[in-house]
């Protein structure tokens, strides 16, 4: 029981601190200017696109929608991550939260959740063209759209993991947006590749592929192989994060 107690206790902890640090993260989004321009220009963009292909070409569906976000993040993501640790490292903070009773981990997913938190408001803007397919009468596969959003999300949760990765690499933050699209692009263009790759190893490749996995959910369907692809991305980066903190604190 004691153990038991001492476990909870320390997963309060652990709790309480991430939520700080996430708040913290979501304050400084929305004291500037950051998160607004991120919120107007990607409800512009995408809905920019959506509409060309409702009126122009007369398809009713989602599908538009679902296929220009992935290619709108590859560049959003990173300038709304590039900013996570690099800005901490730049004005000198990161010496002052070292000093607090926080882990690195706890540092890390704070920051990533509040990076997530803006790509789910994000999408949570482009349901108001769900409203306008219902609202004309347009038979809409509801399943299809929720696994849809589903796969955005995970997609979304990727791209953020790398992000805070490229931003604790460097107290630059121009470098970090560099690094970050560089990755994403790597993952993003893999399966566009494989022409040109061996035989051998094109299924490898394949696998690998992010919108490999996203096409699998996007079609309704939710394997938990799919899942667990994205899960595994998301866990490799902010661990790879982590043990970049760690070595910098110790040099």
């Amino acid at each position: 029981r004691y153990f038991q107690k001492i476990n909870w206790k320390q997963k309060l902890k652990m709790t309480n601190n991430i939520k700080h640090i996430y708040l913290k993260e979501i304050r400084s989004y929305f004291n500037g200017p950051m998160a607004y321009i991120f919120l107007v220009v990607f409800a512009i963009v995408t809905g920019y696109f959506f509409t060309n292909t409702f009126f122009l070409f007369n398809q009713s569906n989602m599908r538009a929608l679902f296929n220009i976000v992935p290619l709108v993040y590859l560049f959003f993501i990173p300038a709304i991550t590039m900013s996570l640790i690099a800005r901490e490292k730049n004005i000198g903070t990161m010496e002052v939260i070292s000093t607090l009773p926080i882990t690195d981990i706890e540092f890390v997913v704070g920051k990533f959740l509040s990076a997530l938190s803006l790509i789910a408001l994000g999408l949570a803007f482009t349901l108001i063209h769900l409203f306008t397919l219902v609202n004309v009468g347009t038979n809409i596969d509801y399943g299809a759209v929720f696994t849809g959003y589903l796969g955005l999300l995970m997609l979304g949760s990727v791209y953020a993991s790398v992000g805070t990765f490229a931003s604790s690499a460097t107290d630059n933050q121009v470098i970090a947006f560099i690094i970050s699209v560089f990755i994403v692009l790597i993952f993003f263009l893999m399966d566009k590749m494989l022409y040109f790759m061996p035989v051998s190893i094109s299924g490898l490749i394949q696998y690998i592929s992010v919108d490999y996995h996203l096409s699998n959910i996007s079609r309704g369907v939710i394997d938990s192989r799919n899942i667990i692809y994205f899960a595994s991305l998301v866990g490799f980066f902010l661990f790879v994060t982590v043990r970049v903190l760690e070595i910098r604190k110790w040099r």
